[in-house]
């Protein structure tokens, strides 16, 4: 397989000859207005540009997994550019209606066994922060597990913080790669929506032979942890060599 960062928690990866894009954030740098209540006020989102050319990161995908429809996963200008019969898999049927209410055609529900092309899909489930409060204001989320004989096991985690359900998913699936939206993006009230630097250290503890990489980060305004940041607690942690962190543009194959 092949992961490529885009930018956030847009990814693409080749598993099994085919080509999925996860998450799409497609828009210009500096689109849309900072999100309120986070730090960095004066920023507005993304606050980088795409590596490259929207047109290269559209280019062959079979399909599209949307894990929620938060602007920074699935924004109006994925939902402008991408082509309106392309297959999508969404976490649930509400979600689904949305995105056929802007055009798309080809929409499926994310099942525990859905199978994509000889690819076994499972949904995966997640907590976008703590606290009911939060949980409620952020609403449903989920994450996908890649299965297929050819390939290793790959769990794309999604917005969620490390929690007893990750640790369920990590039991039950034992990938061999997970990748976490790891850039502790936070609200000030209510404190960290995505893993920080502890709940990675948490992941790897929890699947210690995997190799884990860390996505969404530094790329819209409420980001709490760097790249650097990261890199340094790895090291002090002793796990620096089970964990990936991309810049954009890069990949990885495995």
């Amino acid at each position: 397989m092949n992961i490529k960062q885009i930018r956030n928690a847009t990814i693409i990866v080749e598993y099994a000859g085919k080509k999925f894009l996860i998450d799409p954030m497609l828009a210009e740098k500096g689109t849309y207005p900072p999100f309120p209540g986070s730090i960095k006020q004066d920023q507005y989102n993304p606050i980088v540009s795409l590596p490259t050319s929207v047109d290269e990161v559209i280019s062959g995908v079979d399909a599209v997994i949307v894990t929620h429809l938060h602007l920074d996963h699935f924004d109006e200008a994925a939902q402008r550019l991408l082509p309106k019969d392309i297959k999508m898999f969404v976490q649930n049927e509400e979600e689904a209606t949305e995105v056929r209410n802007v055009g798309f055609k080809n929409i499926e529900v994310l099942q525990q066994d859905t199978i994509f092309e000889g690819i076994q899909l499972v949904k995966t489930k997640g907590e976008h922060g703590r606290g009911k409060d939060l949980l409620k204001l952020m609403g449903e989320v989920c994450g996908v597990v890649f299965k297929h004989p050819s390939e290793k096991t790959l769990y794309v985690a999604g917005d969620t913080v490390w929690y007893e359900g990750v640790q369920e998913e990590l039991d039950a699936h034992k990938p061999d790669i997970i990748i976490v939206n790891g850039g502790d993006n936070q609200f000030i009230e209510y404190g960290s929506l995505i893993m920080g630097k502890e709940d990675i250290y948490e992941v790897h503890k929890a699947a210690p032979n995997a190799k884990i990489i860390s996505v969404h980060m530094e790329a819209v305004n409420h980001w709490a942890l760097s790249r650097e940041e990261l890199k340094n607690f790895s090291r002090e942690k002793g796990f620096s060599s089970h964990i990936l962190i991309p810049e954009d543009g890069e990949s990885y194959t495995f």
